[in-house]
């Protein structure tokens, strides 16, 4: 693939990707008083890897090696990780909660992907990372904050979410990151299978139950085999630091389709977490460039004289 064109598609890719997963909310919301957390993890990524495995086949026929086994195998772990984790810290702390302190992956990701690179995370990331979970935190959080179980649960999520960013990136390099998601899909799946056996009763009522149709297919196609595409692909051809930042816009399209779909208010305090937010991804993507003056042809600095 052209990389001139794949590097002007990465921002939007995660952008797609954020926006998924943030309309996916309320539909996760309302499938999991029907479907056991780990069931519903192994619906998800067993259809997104039989899609995706699918589509590598009829159109890269790539080779699975070894190499690509372990890469891919190593991901998933971290995807599983994350995933479980977060809901299961769902349960035991607010949504509010949950979605700001998710957020706290981004301000991991520069510092995380210093140590593997030692690439130092310059000024503007690290601006950009602490306004967008200020940000985040004004967007989510009504009430009293405090660290209880499940706060200390969806802070090791972060930590999980943050290390599986920067190994994408780092473990993807030269490979198919087509082949490696599939590999990642089915490693989920399997894990999740295996929590769920051990755990959970399988929920069979699902395959007879119509209205599970569409949350089913929300979550299987668009959330898991498109926005996960998406960020694996965007991630390959973006710096993580900023993919970190637009992909932390997923509780902010969270709340926008929660004031949409249920008439949630709009308070100052929720247009002053936007605010933040969209300071953040101006400063990570721009770098206030557009602030600095260009220099005209017949501009002439000191040195000149």
């Amino acid at each position: 693939m052209n990389p001139v064109i794949m590097k002007k598609l990465a921002k939007p890719l995660l952008f797609f990707a954020a926006f998924i997963w943030g309309m996916s909310f309320f539909v996760m919301k309302n499938t999991l008083d029907s479907i056991p957390v780990f069931w519903l993890l192994t619906f998800r990524f067993a259809v997104g890897g039989l899609l995706l495995g699918l589509v590598c086949s009829f159109i890269w026929h790539p080779k699975l090696t070894k190499d690509d086994v372990w890469r891919g195998g190593l991901l998933g772990i971290l995807l599983f990780l994350a995933y479980s984790v977060q809901t299961f810290g769902l349960v035991y702390t607010t949504p509010s909660n949950n979605a700001f302190l998710t957020t706290v992956y981004c301000v991991l990701v520069p510092f995380l992907y210093w140590g593997i690179s030692h690439q130092k995370p310059d000024r503007f990331h690290l601006m950009a990372a602490l306004f967008c979970v200020v940000g985040v935190g004004l967007v989510s959080i009504t009430g009293q904050f405090t660290i209880a179980i499940g706060d200390s649960l969806t802070l090791l999520c972060a930590l999980f979410y943050a290390l599986h960013i920067v190994a994408v990136n780092h473990l993807s390099d030269g490979k198919n990151i087509y082949v490696l998601t599939a590999v990642q899909f089915t490693v989920v799946a399997l894990c999740s299978a295996i929590g769920g056996m051990l755990t959970q009763p399988f929920p069979i009522h699902v395959f007879t139950d119509s209205s599970m149709i569409f949350p089913l297919f929300y979550l299987c196609v668009l959330a898991t085999t498109v926005a996960l595409l998406f960020q694996n692909v965007g991630q390959v051809w973006s710096d993580p630091s900023s993919a970190s930042v637009i992909l932390s816009l997923e509780s902010v399209f969270g709340v926008l389709f929660s004031v949409v779909f249920y008439g949630d208010p709009v308070t100052p305090r929720l247009l002053l977490g936007f605010g933040f937010i969209f300071f953040a991804v101006l400063c990570s993507e721009t770098k206030f460039s557009f602030l600095q003056k260009k220099k005209t042809p017949n501009s002439c600095s000191c040195d000149t004289l």
